[in-house]
């Protein structure tokens, strides 16, 4: 059983970071146990929606009406702990009229779902009798067992991990990530291509911070 956790930048930013904290710590997912009457919760999504500015068109100065005081002090609520412990932070960005006109052929839902069912099983086996079920169960000596990279990989992780000034936490959620991009690849081996993506995810976390 998977539920959302849903909380917004416009809460009080104290309240995001004792969200935040309770939610690594398990905290939420024992308490929502109790509500529901001990159902077995295999996972539980903590989603933070947000706007880049109260408006919600910044950059676009053409639209955004925000002062640069307004943009921060809403940006701000959002501290680098919080950004820390995101796993995947993606922008939404507006669909341009090509794109929805274009006649190529997407991946359709059942096709992802084929996939996703498949990492699933995937990681069911990977941690069969271990306690754990899914990669995001994974803690951090359970990274060094399960997501142990090859010289090449370790290499661009240690230039990465430089390079981005990664604390040890932020590390770990990359290789997690990688491990399930991998999952979905069908692979056994975490690869740089998975490393990559799973980067990716991150970077966006300071693009309205820096």
């Amino acid at each position: 059983m998977a539920l959302p956790v849903q909380i917004n930048p416009k809460h009080n930013k104290s309240t995001l970071e004792r969200v935040c904290f309770y939610y690594e710590e398990n905290f939420i997912r024992g308490l929502l146990r109790g509500c529901i009457g001990g159902a077995s919760l295999n996972c539980i999504n903590l989603v933070v929606p947000m706007n880049p500015c109260p408006c919600g068109f910044y950059p676009d100065r053409e639209r955004c009406r925000c002062t640069p005081f307004e943009v921060r002090r809403y940006l701000n609520r959002v501290s680098g702990p919080i950004l820390d412990r995101m796993d995947i932070c993606v922008e939404a960005v507006p669909m341009a009229f090509a794109d929805m006109t274009c006649s190529g052929e997407a991946e359709g839902s059942s096709q992802v779902r084929e996939r996703v069912m498949a990492a699933r099983k995937r990681q069911e086996s990977r941690f069969a009798g271990s306690g754990l079920h899914f990669n995001a169960d994974m803690g951090a000596g359970d990274v060094a067992r399960y997501c142990a990279l090859e010289e090449a990989e370790l290499r661009y992780m240690e230039r990465m991990f430089a390079a981005m000034q990664l604390s040890a936490r932020a590390y770990h959620r990359i290789l997690k990530v990688a491990r399930t991009i991998a999952d979905l690849d069908n692979s056994d081996r975490i690869g740089t291509i998975h490393l990559a993506e799973a980067i990716c995810y991150r970077q966006s976390d300071h693009k309205y911070w820096n």
